[in-house]
């Protein structure tokens, strides 16, 4: 089963919103959103995105369980089939969430650009470095910004072949 491409560092910073220990929502969740929206179907949505269905219908269990109201509304198979569609709660849970990530990228673009060139170059088969900031409700000493829901985690990807060739220049 072909796989979706793993994030890159070039496209900088990846939002996660954490509910205690569990990822409300992050990258990964939104575009199985995304997915199901636009094919009203998990098992669509799972094949686009190169995953089994089983995990898609877990992390659409998981996100639903997140939130106040159901994101992804289902109906059972049979002969005229099943489906599921976003809920109007879960456009406008995916379309906050694809405006934060927006923000959160443009608001740290430069020092993450900066900081980026400090990661040690990965292969590009490599695994990802991270990056966390904390927005638990409560603010404090390593903490940035505050919300009510639970944590938001930014995650820097793979180090491209620019920062390679500069730390090479560079000594």
């Amino acid at each position: 089963m072909p796989r979706k491409p793993r994030h890159t560092a070039a496209s900088g910073p990846r939002l996660r919103v954490l509910l205690g220990a569990s990822i409300a929502i992050g990258p990964g969740k939104a575009d199985l959103l995304d997915a199901i929206g636009r094919s009203g179907s998990i098992s669509a949505a799972a094949r686009t995105l190169g995953m089994s269905y089983r995990r898609a219908w877990l992390l659409v269990e998981a996100t639903n369980d997140a939130f106040v109201e159901p994101l992804v509304s289902t109906a059972t198979g049979g002969s005229g089939g099943g489906g599921a569609q976003l809920t109007d709660f879960g456009r406008i849970v995916l379309d906050r969430y694809r405006r934060m990530e927006y923000r959160a990228a443009a608001a740290i673009a430069r020092e993450f650009d900066e900081f980026r060139a400090l990661l040690r170059p990965q292969v590009e088969t490599g695994g990802e470095a991270g990056v966390e900031a904390v927005a638990a409700g409560k603010t404090g000493a390593g903490k940035v910004g505050a919300g009510a829901a639970g944590t938001v985690k930014a995650d820097a990807g793979k180090a491209g072949k620019a920062e390679k060739a500069g730390r090479k220049e560079n000594g």
